[in-house]
Formats: C-alpha cells, sequence, structure tokens
C-alpha cells in the first residue's frame, strides 16, 4: 500500500538523517505492519468488496453481451460468405471490423471504469488505515513504520515484538464502532433537538394565512 511503504533507502537514509541526534543517544524507534493483514479485516472492507464483486459481474455481463454479438455477427457471415460477390464480402467484412473495433474500445472503456470504481471503493479505507498507523506512530514515538506484506518489500525477518498490526487492527476497529453509535444517535427522526424530522416522502401541508 503506497503510503505504508518507508522502507526505500532514500527515505530510510533522510529519516536518519534527520534523527541523527536522537540516534546518537538511543537511537530511532522502529516498528512494522502487515498492510494485507490489515486490509483483510479492515471495518467496510466486506462491504466494498461484496459492492465491487456485484458491480464486476454486471461489466461481465455487458462484455459477454458484447462478444455474443460480434461472434453471431460473424457466423453469420462465414456460413453465406461463399454465396456472396466479392463487393458483397468486402462490405460486411468492412462492418465485421468496425464491429470488433468497438467491442475492443468498449473492453478497454469499462476495465477503466471497473479500475476507477473499485479505487473509490477502497480508497477511503485506505485512507483511513493510514491515518490510524500514523497516529499510533506519533503516540508511540516511531520513527519508522516498515510494511512487511507490501508487495515486492525487501524486509525477510523482523522481531515479532516489533509488530503493531493488531493494535492498528483494534483501533481501527473500534473508531468503527464508535462512529456507529454516533451515527445512530443522530439518525433520522431524532428529536433530541427538540425539531421532529419528517418521514421520506411525506410532504408538511402549508399551513392557511388566517
Amino acid at each position: 500500500m503506497r503510503s505504508f511503504v518507508l522502507a526505500a533507502l532514500g527515505a530510510l537514509a533522510l529519516t536518519t538523517v534527520a534523527t541523527a541526534g536522537l540516534a546518537a543517544q538511543s537511537g530511532p524507534k522502529i516498528a512494522y505492519i502487515n498492510s494485507q493483514q490489515i486490509m483483510a479485516v479492515a471495518p467496510g472492507r466486506a462491504a466494498a468488496q461484496a459492492q465491487l464483486t456485484q458491480d464486476m459481474a454486471g461489466y461481465r455481463a455487458q462484455v459477454k453481451k458484447m462478444e455474443d454479438s460480434l461472434n453471431a455477427m460473424v457466423d453469420s457471415y462465414n456460413k453465406v460468405k461463399s454465396t456472396l460477390s466479392p463487393a458483397v464480402q468486402a462490405t460486411k467484412e468492412k462492418a465485421i471490423r468496425a464491429k470488433q473495433q468497438a467491442y475492443q474500445q468498449r473492453y478497454q472503456d469499462l476495465q477503466q471504469e471497473a479500475q476507477k470504481h473499485e479505487n473509490e471503493l477502497i480508497q477511503p479505507i485506505m485512507a483511513k488505515i493510514d491515518s490510524v498507523i500514523q497516529e499510533i506512530r506519533v503516540e508511540d514515538g516511531y520513527a519508522i513504520v516498515f510494511d512487511v506484506g507490501a508487495q515486492g518489500g525487501a524486509v525477510v525477518a523482523a522481531d515479532s515484538s516489533l509488530d503493531i498490526t493488531p493494535k492498528v487492527i483494534a483501533r481501527l476497529k473500534a473508531d468503527s464502532a464508535s462512529s456507529k453509535k454516533q451515527g445512530a444517535a443522530s439518525k433520522p427522526g431524532d428529536t433530541a433537538s427538540g425539531v421532529e424530522a419528517t418521514p421520506v416522502g411525506v410532504t408538511i401541508p402549508k399551513k392557511k394565512r388566517p
């Protein structure tokens, strides 16, 4: 995950220089997380994945429909090709090529649309995880937080006592539970403020002037 990867040599060098005075006394405080483990159980992840699976089924259905239409067009042409004049063959083949190009373009558009939608669903979850990691880093005074779950990461072994993954997960779940309680307390229809909410779909008639 892009915001968690702090193991690059350049970043490490900059951190070492910036904390040279502290390092001379006690050395920088280091921890690590496993972003894959965190993402797997992060609040909202399951719902986002379910929504994405549903949406992807819709994208695949569109691709299948276009593919079937193109194949049917090609099969129909091949069945009568030998009976057609060269001019008619050229016209039909041109139409097939145009349909193929339209299919390929639409397929690429759907891929981009699916990727964009996935990013929209996952980005808020990643942002929350990043925020919690930063909070814990500051609270506990860590100079560096590595991500051992990052793709292509260079960390091959680490002391398990430096692993703050469980703490990050616990903080995420606690924050989620707190947000749900606050949302329930302020849900529509709450009259705590002295103003009763109007149910959806109900129009309050205007009072007639005396």
